[in-house]
């Protein structure tokens, strides 16, 4: 842990600093009750080892500001005048012991063991939270498909290390769920894990959010934070669009992951964290290394393990179970076997799905939305949807003349009008007049 000590005894201040980082842990000491405020507002420390009695700013207040600083910050007090104030002085202050002088570095070792319990029980709280924000639905991974049986095989495989892995794969494609699998199947599975979006970031906070920083390291930084390696220490970090980080970045996540060690932005101190490292892209690095856009030993670093994450259009055959599974996030009622229509299923399975998983999540919802009883229908199917999925079939279909792409377009609005014409017309902005002269057009010509 990041430890500050304050207390006016010289002789102590030199003993406990050698004794405390004997035992692992970085260690400030402060003579006096001013200098350790000014600390703690400079760095974001996990504990606060006070002496009650000092000259000037008394243990009591330091206590007080370190709470409004750093409100997580767990407090222990040690005096040489133990006595009934000094105590309630304590309770009152909400400490998490109170221990006299003389004191053991045995018993010291046991407290500082209690306290580390602790903050690691409030970060992986703090970790929830931000999966929580961060989610997008479940981490449930859904199909059985052979590409998604592959998947899981190798999930199995790499799960129970530590090695670094590398999910590669389509924008929208599941990455993260893949992530989450991952450290699911790890022994890290009760520890945190905690995703950030390394191209969602503007580069100057990338840093910061990743390592932390002290008071006063940037403009507004009016306060010291920790960063989410060390929110996720003992536990996992996914590291999405890892392509997406700048090239100074890419040099400090290296020293990262070889050494152990992190270094909030602006400070001196280093702090050793215990954290699995999963990272993800979209992006070609082998070509972004060969453009001198991407690190090769970073590369190299990262890419102990692969995971290829197949789109959407390679594993069709889980495309229905899925939109099944998508679709049960919105609604609980209809039949599990008559979720949707023959016709909506033809539409769902003849798509390309650019977007992969996250376009049909968001198509699922839509016709969830629209549809009042299910099961879900063609009509209820986002109507770009059907224009990009005939602009598909177009393209796909090679050379046509202009009538036969109308005739693709009539035949479609048709079919998701069950035979209406009358609806297929005002869904395509023509008169009905106009649809049976282009109707009837064409049966001439096939005759």
């Amino acid at each position: 842990m990041h430890v500050l000590y304050a207390d006016d005894e010289t002789s102590l201040q030199t003993l406990m600093k050698t004794q405390l980082e004997k035992l692992g842990h970085s260690v400030v000491v402060c003579p006096d009750g001013e200098t350790a405020i000014a600390a703690l507002e400079q760095e974001p420390f996990d504990c606060l080892i006070v002496d009650l009695d000092m000259p000037g700013i008394k243990g009591a207040e330091v206590i007080a500001r370190a709470r409004k600083i750093r409100p997580e910050i767990e407090a222990v007090v040690i005096t040489g005048k133990p006595d009934l104030k000094s105590a309630l002085t304590a309770i009152e202050n909400h400490v998490f012991a109170f221990i006299s002088k003389p004191c053991s570095f045995k018993q010291i070792k046991a407290l500082l063991s209690e306290v580390y319990h602790r903050l690691s029980q409030s970060r992986r709280l703090a970790a929830l939270e931000h999966r929580v924000r961060q989610a997008e639905g479940d981490s449930e991974l859904v199909g059985d498909g052979k590409s998604m049986l592959q998947v899981r095989k190798v999930i199995d495989k790499v799960g129970p290390t530590d090695s670094t892995v590398l999910i590669l794969g389509e924008t929208g494609c599941g990455k993260e769920l893949v992530a989450r699998a991952v450290h699911q199947a790890s022994l890290r599975a009760g520890e945190p894990m905690v995703s950030i979006n390394c191209g969602a970031l503007p580069e100057n906070l990338i840093e910061s959010e990743l390592f932390g920083h002290v008071k006063g390291a940037f403009t507004g930084a009016d306060n010291a934070r920790v960063g989410l390696f060390e929110v996720a220490d003992g536990g996992t970090i996914f590291l999405d669009e890892i392509g997406e980080l700048p090239m100074t970045m890419q040099a400090k996540l290296l020293r990262v992951l070889e050494t152990g060690d992190i270094r909030r932005l602006g400070s001196n101190q280093s702090k050793r964290v215990d954290v699995r490292v999963i990272c993800a892209t979209h992006r070609d690095l082998e070509k972004m290394v060969g453009e001198e856009q991407f690190r090769e030993d970073l590369m190299f670093r990262i890419n102990t393990f692969e995971i290829h994450v197949p789109p959407l259009r390679e594993r069709i055959d889980d495309l229905m179970p899925l939109a099944v599974h998508l679709l049960r996030r919105h609604r609980s009622d209809g039949d599990d076997d008559a979720l949707f229509t023959p016709q909506a299923t033809a539409e769902l399975l003849a798509h390309k799905w650019p977007g992969n998983v996250r376009e049909l999540a968001n198509v699922i919802e839509h016709a969830a939305i629209l549809c009042d009883a299910l099961p879900i229908d063609a009509e209820h199917l986002p109507r770009h949807f059907s224009r990009r999925q005939l602009r598909s079939e177009i393209r796909d279909a090679g050379p046509m003349t202009i009538r036969e792409m109308e005739m693709i377009a009539i035949e479609r609005a048709i079919e998701r009008n069950d035979g209406d014409k009358k609806a297929a017309a005002e869904e395509l902005g023509v008169s009905v007049k106009t649809l049976y002269n282009k109707l009837n057009a064409a049966e001439e010509k096939a005759a």
